[in-house]
Parts: structure tokens; sequence; C-alpha cells
């Protein structure tokens, strides 16, 4: 047999570019896991979140040693990665890793958790990795492979890369082992220094300090720059953004049903119900063969 009809096929993308050497990291790790396929957006795609392009034409450039770079997004590159570029249908998608976490909320607009959902929906266990940055966390994430950190910081960078990329490697060893439930995602941070232990967490807050800059171009036109620090300090102990300001590694389950079940929600149906209006609540239930819809 070849080695790939006996190797674990890995699928691998993320939304800083396919230049990215913490792509080349991430991809070099689980070499050493599997057989690896890269298919990964041409230029940074950060903050993209789920989109896809349908109203453009997606061109591929083949890199050589399975790498591909995709003139999309990382949806697009997962896309086209199962369906163009995998020999066969992939045992994982892991996407990173991104240079700044992805905690809380972030994950709705995230393009590397992004690239994990799409493995998550087309029925593939999916794994996003990022990384806390060093210093406070008040650089701007997603501009260049140090996240826009000062010099003095983005020195210790790639350590903290390559301890990111050894734990994702064994995560990922485990995730062959025992796959994820349907529609899950595995969502990794690493913390900004050398870390050993991980906590299992919830998503937690991340706000951001809000930062839109009006300027003016030399046609005096306004244009603006959206951005601005996170503020930290406000999640409490369970949450991944707890995790990682304590030093831990954070491993968060997604859900892909974003459906409220909880007590407090059904109290509020209870109370968003008006008698008396011609709109009547039912049950849903399946219908019988036959039966109008």
């Amino acid at each position: 047999m070849t080695p790939s009809q006996t190797s674990p096929l890995i699928l691998i993308t993320n939304d800083d570019g396919i230049d990215s050497p913490w792509l080349g990291l991430l991809a070099e790790e689980l070499r050493g896991v599997g057989e690896v396929i890269v298919s990964a957006p041409e230029t940074e795609q950060s903050a993209v979140g789920n989109s896809i392009s349908l109203n453009s034409i997606i061109r591929i450039t083949e890199r050589g040693d399975g790498q591909f770079a995709v003139a999309g997004t990382p949806t697009d590159a997962v896309l086209l990665g199962m369906s163009e570029f995998c020999p066969r249908k992939p045992d994982l998608v892991v996407s990173g890793i991104n240079p700044g976490p992805n905690l809380g909320t972030d994950v709705f607009y995230s393009g590397t958790v992004a690239g994990a959902i799409q493995g998550a929906i087309r029925e593939v266990p999916g794994m996003a990795v990022s990384q806390e940055l060093p210093g406070d966390g008040s650089a701007a994430v997603g501009r260049g492979p140090s996240g826009g950190i000062p010099e003095e910081q983005a020195a210790r960078l790639p350590e903290l890369m390559a301890n990111t990329a050894a734990f994702a490697r064994d995560m990922a060893r485990r995730l062959l082992a025992s796959p994820l439930p349907p529609n899950t995602v595995l969502n990794l941070n690493g913390p900004a220094c050398v870390a050993t232990d991980y906590a299992w967490t919830r998503m937690g807050r991340r706000i951001y300090r809000e930062n839109i800059l009006r300027r003016l171009d030399p046609r005096d036109r306004p244009y603006y720059w959206i951005g601005g620090p996170p503020i930290r300090g406000i999640n409490p102990p369970g949450t991944d953004g707890h995790a990682v300001e304590g030093g831990l590694f954070s491993l968060t389950l997604l859900s892909l049903d974003l459906t409220a079940g909880g007590g407090e929600h059904r109290d509020w149906q209870q109370r968003f119900e008006a008698p008396g209006e011609p709109w009547a609540q039912v049950e849903d239930v399946a219908l019988e063969p036959g039966q109008p819809g």
C-alpha cells in the first residue's frame, strides 16, 4: 500500500496567506502525524469570517509539495482543497497558526476559525490554532507574520509559535484517535508564554476599545480605519480568555448549532407570546407522507 493509503490525510489552511511562516511551521509538525495537503489563501484574509467568493473567479497557483495558493478566502481554500486537491476525503482540517488569539466572540469574525468550521460543515473534524502575542495584547492582530507587535516582543514569537505548533500536533493525534462529535470544532489558543498545561474552556467575552479613524484621501474624500486593542481582565475562570491570560492553552469546543435553548430563553419565549393576535405558536413536528406542508 502507498503512504497515502495508510496515513491520515490532513488538510491545512489559514487566513494569513500561504506565505505565512506559521503555516509552514504547522505543516511541518503535522507531517509527523499524517499526509499533509496545504490549501491556503494567496493573500491575507484576516477577519473575513465564513465568506465564500460567489461573485468573483478563483484562480489557483500550485506551489509544489502538496501546496496550493487560492485567490480567495479560507472557506474557499477548504472547499477547493477538499474537492480538488485532496486525493480523498481528509481525516482532519487544521487552520492556523494565527498570530493573535481567536477568543470569545472573535470566532464570529475569524478567518482562521472559519477554515476549521468549513471542515465541520463538510463532516470532517476541524481544529483552529491561534497564538496570543507577546506584550500587553494591544498590538494590531493580523498585520504581518508578527501581528504588528514591537520588534523586541516579536523576537519571542518564534519560540511561542514552535511550542503551540507542537501542542497542536499532539492535539491532532488525539483528534484522529478520538474524532470530534458531528458539527463541532476545536478552537485552540496558545498563551503568551511557553506552556505545558491546558484547560477545557467555554467562550468568554472579547471586547475591543473602539478606535475608528476618519481620514481624508488626496481628493478630500473620507475613508475609515477600523481597529482597536482588546480589553483584558474581563473574563471569569473557565473561559478561554481567562485561561490564556493565565498562561494556559485553551481548548474550546464550538458547536455549529447556535440555537439558544437555556431556561432563560424559554422563559423569554413565554413572555414573547401575544394571545389574541392572529399568529398562533405551534409545535414543529414531522409530517406524515402525503401530508401538506
